[in-house]
This record gives structure tokens, C-alpha cells and sequence, in this order.
């Protein structure tokens, strides 16, 4: 019986080590949400290639909030890929230059022979104050929003697919498109070329999945919450949170981590399951509970939209700059229920002068 088990042991590892190592490419992939999401997915054991700007070998000029940390490049994410039980590799790449993306993809196809999981959060942080009425910002608001966020994830898309779709057919499994997105596709948050930005996104997942879904390649929209990036936390010690954000608690906020959990359950799905979700807006928080899984300190945020997030935040504090006051018993009973999109995505209320009354819903 132990001679059994015992083969049975090694019978299993051995067809784990004969499969073939799936592939994910993470763009944005230097910091944020793109460098939490590359790192879990190499946890999860994948080849992770890292794309992004910033890397050690090309210290050009770069649009990202300063921060303490100084190696935020695409080759100290593959390495932390390789730490974390994968094996991370850096691809440098500014994804505003034509035709860049497709030499990264063809080159991929050809040195990993496949692509399991696209993952496109590049964005370029917009200069100035976010906020604002649409004709008093300038256009590079609009080119900021809309480049390499929404122009550059069409462009990725594009020269992924025809390896995605290739996969899918040799490999017999459902491979995944995943754009990092906003709740500001839902809801008025920030200002007007941020929305629209995120909302196309989120119609650019759906679009595509209809048009992927006979190829067998699924394709979604993924909401974070308020993420610890880097970025963000610099931006608390400099004591520019608060009014960039509308005074949300930044301490409660999401790990970059935590979407990358989101992204590898998601990916652990079988096919059909996959491509059921195919099209969809998946919110990280609402896929922990569904899913399973926690952040790294092993919490479970609620979402944006639950009212055990909207009541502290936003419902409130308004109560009580209008003099009023909210009973600390109802403060700790507040439900962890989620709002029907038709009702989160309504216009925000009429403002007043504080911070909050400024809608910001999600700081990525």
C-alpha cells in the first residue's frame, strides 16, 4: 500500500511537471495594479512577461507621481515574478508608440509558444488636478485619460489575439483578455475624459467578448477598490491624499495583491465557467466572496458600491455636515449589500463644498 502510494505521488508529479507552463503578459506592469497582478499570477506558477515604460535600462521621463521607491521598473517585477515561484521576464515597452505592442506579442508567441492571460493596466497618470468642469481642463486631460489607457489597451488586444484565439485552439483551454478598469465607468468620478475613458474600456471588454466568444478566448472588465499603490500611499505621506481622493481612508484600502487574486481565480476557472463570465464587469471584491479568496492581511473590503462602503464614506459624513448626527448603533450595523448598478451609476448628488460631495468613488 505505501509502494502504491508512493507512485501515485510521483506519477502526479511527474504529469504536473510534463504541463506546459502557462504564459500571462501584464502591461502596466512596473507598480500598481499591474505589478500586484503580475506578481500573484507568478505565484500562481506562470511565466509572467512584465511590460511597461519604466524600465533600468531607459531612465526617460515619466508622467507617474514620484515615490519613495526607487527600482519601480519592469525588471524588479519579474523579479519579484521569480521569488514568488514563477518565472518573471522583463520586456520594456512604451505602449504609445505604434506598433511596439505587436513586436512584444509576436515575440512572446515565438519564445513561449503560447499566451494564456492578457493583462492590460497601463495608464498614464494625468497631469494637474483631476478635478475640474470639462472646458477649463486642457486637451492633454483627454490625451492622458484616453492614450495609453483606452488606445493602448485596444492596441494590446489587437496584437494579442490571433495568439490567444491560437492557444485556445492547441491548448483546449479558454485563455483570458482582463482590462483594468474603474468604478468610474459606472459612476461620475473625477472628471469627464476619466469616465468616458473607463466606461470604454469596460464596452471594449464587452465588444470583444462577443466577437472572441467562438474562438473560445474570454474577456472582462476588472473594478479595484481604493489600492494601496505606490503612488497613492506618497501621495498620503505628502499630505495630498485627502483632497485628491475626497477624503477616503486609504488605511482600508485594497493591496495591488488583492486584484491580483482576483485575476488568478478568475484564470483558475474551468472553460466553460470562463466563458460564461465572458463580457462581464468583475468587481475584486465581490469576486474575494464569490471566489474565495482575501487580501494579504486576509481581509475581505467591501465593494465600492455596498453600502457597507457607501455609508461611512460618502452617506455619513454627509449627514453630519448638515448638522446632523448618526447613532453609533447605526454605524456598526451597517448591512454589506451591494447597490444595483442602475442605481450606484446615477448621477451624484448636487454639490456642496466639502471634498466628498466631489463623487470620487475609486483612486487607482
Amino acid at each position: 500500500t505505501d509502494r502504491l502510494a508512493l507512485a501515485l505521488v510521483f506519477a502526479n508529479a511527474g504529469a504536473a511537471l510534463l504541463q506546459p507552463q502557462r504564459v500571462a503578459v501584464v502591461t502596466g506592469a512596473s507598480r500598481g495594479i499591474g505589478k500586484g497582478i503580475a506578481v500573484e499570477l507568478g505565484r500562481e506558477g506562470y511565466a509572467v512577461v512584465c511590460v511597461g515604460r519604466s524600465s533600468r535600462t531607459d531612465a526617460g521621463p515619466t508622467t507617474e507621481r514620484p515615490t519613495a521607491e526607487a527600482d519601480l521598473t519592469v525588471e524588479a517585477t519579474a523579479e519579484a515574478v521569480t521569488a514568488a515561484g514563477g518565472r518573471g521576464r522583463a520586456l520594456p515597452c512604451d505602449l504609445g508608440q505604434d506598433g511596439a505592442v505587436d513586436a512584444i506579442m509576436d515575440e512572446v508567441a515565438q519564445s513561449e509558444g503560447r499566451l494564456d492571460v492578457l493583462v492590460s493596466s497601463a495608464y498614464t497618470t494625468p497631469p494637474g488636478r483631476l478635478r475640474g468642469p470639462f472646458w477649463e481642463q486642457p486637451m492633454v486631460m483627454w490625451d492622458s485619460c484616453n492614450g495609453v489607457g483606452l488606445r493602448g489597451a485596444y492596441a494590446t488586444c489587437r496584437a494579442a489575439a490571433p495568439h490567444m484565439i491560437r492557444t485556445a485552439a492547441e491548448a483546449g483551454e479558454a485563455p483570458l483578455i482582463c482590462l483594468v478598469s474603474s468604478f468610474g465607468g459606472k459612476a461620475y468620478t473625477f472628471n469627464v475624459a476619466y469616465g468616458v475613458g473607463k466606461a470604454a474600456v469596460d464596452r471594449l471588454a464587452s465588444d470583444m467578448a462577443f466577437q472572441l466568444k467562438p474562438h473560445g478566448v474570454a474577456s472582462i472588465s476588472l473594478y479595484p477598490g481604493v489600492v494601496k499603490t505606490e503612488g497613492n500611499l506618497e501621495m498620503e505621506r505628502r499630505g495630498e491624499w485627502a483632497e485628491a481622493s475626497g477624503g477616503l481612508d486609504l488605511e482600508a484600502g485594497e493591496s495591488p495583491a488583492f486584484s491580483g487574486r482576483a485575476v488568478a481565480a478568475l484564470a483558475r476557472l474551468d472553460s466553460e465557467a470562463m466563458l460564461a463570465r465572458s463580457g462581464r464587469v468583475e468587481v475584486v471584491a465581490e469576486l474575494a466572496r464569490e471566489l474565495g479568496f482575501s487580501d494579504i492581511d486576509g481581509s475581505r473590503p467591501p465593494s465600492i458600491r455596498s453600502l457597507a462602503y457607501l455609508c461611512p464614506n460618502f452617506v455619513f459624513p454627509s449627514i453630519e455636515a448638515g448638522g446632523g448626527t448618526v447613532p453609533r448603533w447605526v454605524r456598526d450595523n451597517v448591512p454589506d449589500i451591494n447597490l444595483p448598478w442602475s442605481i450606484f451609476a446615477s448621477p451624484p448628488p448636487e454639490r456642496d463644498a466639502s471634498p466628498r460631495s466631489e463623487g470620487a468613488r475609486s483612486v487607482i
